[in-house]
């Protein structure tokens, strides 16, 4: 049986980029945090997360091609995706599943309940940060890849 479409306005939510940020630990040398502390008592930076950020994009900026790449290769979405209830009620009454595959990060809304989850969500990727109830990571949790 083919699988009907899903209503065009009942899309999630997709952006480039948001304010929000996942925090992370990084563990340094003495010697390579002097430096960065010396580069920003001179001015170059304004702070240690500022050098670190920047280090990090100009990196990552070396390897945009191959991310692109790869991405495309793995049908994963660049940026944020949001679901909530509504959206994954459609997605249910289509009698559809998803497959979410997400770089950047993926959030289900509060209201989703973990039944609902379960029903819609056949698989779950995220490459970058997942924000999701307690309860509904929990119900996904093998589903995750």
């Amino acid at each position: 049986m083919p699988r009907k479409a899903l209503p065009a306005l009942a899309s999630p939510i997709s952006a480039e980029r948001t304010g929000d940020a996942e925090k992370i630990t990084v563990n340094l040398g003495f010697v390579d945090l002097g430096q960065i502390d010396l580069l920003v008592a001179e001015g170059f930076y304004g702070n240690r997360t500022d050098f670190i950020r920047t280090a990090i994009r100009n990196h990552l900026a070396t390897h945009a091609d191959a991310v692109k790449q790869v991405a495309a290769r793995r049908m994963l979405v660049l940026g944020l995706q949001h679901f909530d209830a509504a959206y994954l009620q459609g997605v249910k009454d289509a009698r559809q599943r998803l497959q979410i595959r997400v770089l950047g990060l993926a959030t289900i809304a509060a209201d989703v309940s973990p039944e609902l989850a379960l029903e819609t969500i056949e698989s779950l990727e995220v490459l970058g940060a997942f924000h999701a109830s307690a309860a509904v990571k929990a119900a996904l949790l093998k589903r995750q890849r």
